[in-house]
């Protein structure tokens, strides 16, 4: 009883009680059984409810939300059904996948009430019902789909299931909103496999990136080869670089043959550089005078 009835009953009660006491008795049964009928008949219904009535075993109307009236004995509320969003979790334990390996799935359902007329009358019970048909199409999907696909396409699992648990509940006026899977779990041999897989594969990746490095270094020395090839100076001052950059660090020690000592001397590196310029320019005069003399 709302508080609106109680109310009125109780305002009732007491003016037949008063009627009774200062009036007459007799006038103040009217006034009771007149609580009575209000007590019996007034109904409010929250926002976010609906009541399924039935008169004489037929469905008369669905009423709510607000305040409205029944017929006392012939009239009868059979369902206050809540048309806000529901959650129902549901779990499939040991369902074999695709490629048979035994999996734990937990998920949960986000639905609500469409047609509280259906909902009431089409099905007994319908919050039980929803969570047989989760588990079942759960086990269905799981069935359907391999493992792999399992694990990465959760979104497309997610909408598989939205779609099949829709589609049953549909005729009971029941939407779903979403389903959603919080967990896979899998047995831990398998898992230790698939780990072991997985790191074989990133191995795998890290040679073949180290493979291409290797090989683009090697190009970059070829080339490096061919022009320290033709300029015998530059290779020796790049390996004076490399001997400074080396010692550079304190408390470094190198020991250096005197061969390559003497193959290192500035003189002798500035001796083949002003050799090689000075090859250049009567070869350069020659190609001059021969050009002239042609002409």
């Amino acid at each position: 009883m709302n508080l609106i009835t109680i109310f009125l009953v109780a305002l009732l009660v007491l003016m037949g009680l008063a009627v009774g006491d200062w009036v007459n008795l007799y006038l103040a049964l009217p006034i009771f059984a007149v609580a009575l009928v209000v007590g019996a008949s007034l109904k409010v219904a929250n926002v976010w409810q609906k009541f399924v009535i039935l008169r004489l075993g037929k469905l008369q109307s669905v009423k709510g939300p607000g305040l409205f009236a029944i017929i006392p004995i012939l009239d009868k509320v059979v369902a206050i059904v809540d048309v806000r969003i529901q959650t129902t979790a549901f779990n499939a334990e040991q369902a074999l996948t695709k490629d048979t390996v035994p999996v734990n799935v937990d998920a949960i359902i986000f639905w609500h009430v469409h047609d509280a007329e259906k909902a009431a009358l089409a099905i007994t019970n319908y919050r039980e019902a929803i969570d047989r048909v989760a588990q079942t199409s759960l086990r269905e999907m799981i069935g359907s789909s391999i493992l792999a696909s399992l694990l990465s396409d959760r979104k497309e699992a997610d909408l598989q299931l939205k779609n099949e648990i829709g589609t049953k509940t549909a005729p009971w006026g029941i939407s779903v909103s979403s389903v959603e899977i919080r967990d896979v779990a899998i047995p831990v041999a398998l898992q230790d496999a698939m780990s072991r897989q997985a790191q074989a594969e990133r191995e795998k990746q890290a040679r073949v990136i180290l493979g291409s490095a290797e090989a683009a270094i090697a190009g970059k020395f070829v080339e490096a080869a061919d022009i320290y090839a033709g300029h015998p100076a530059a290779l020796q001052l790049r390996a004076m670089n490399i001997i400074y950059e080396t010692t550079k660090e304190r408390g470094t020690t190198i020991l250096i043959p005197s061969s390559m000592v003497d193959s290192l001397n500035p003189s002798t590196t500035l001796a083949l550089a002003f050799g090689s310029k000075a090859v250049a320019e009567p070869s350069v005069g020659r190609t001059t005078r021969t050009e002239s003399g042609s002409v």
